[in-house]
């Protein structure tokens, strides 16, 4: 899908994350609900999650998203490390 398809919603939710991970070298959010934002799948990658527990990624998004959340009924985190 392309950038201009992008609902307000994944736009919204991916800006607040290129803030809150501005060394993330991959953002994508896919509004997963049928576009009423209710939830949302978000690929991350970021050389901030180098040697930190899978447990530990998610959390530092959730946090990143701590206002968003409140809104949404679900949340698929997916993150992970660039490639050396």
């Amino acid at each position: 899908r392309s950038f201009a398809s992008q609902t307000d919603g994944e736009a919204r939710v991916a800006q607040v994350l290129r803030e809150k991970f501005p060394g993330a070298s991959a953002i994508k959010v896919v509004d997963i609900s049928g576009g009423c934002g209710a939830m949302y799948e978000i690929h991350i990658e970021s050389e901030e999650f180098r040697d930190k527990r899978p447990v530990q990624q998610h959390r530092m998004v959730n946090q990143a998203l701590s206002e968003e959340i409140k809104t949404m009924h679900g949340l698929r985190i997916f993150t992970s490390t660039p490639k050396p």
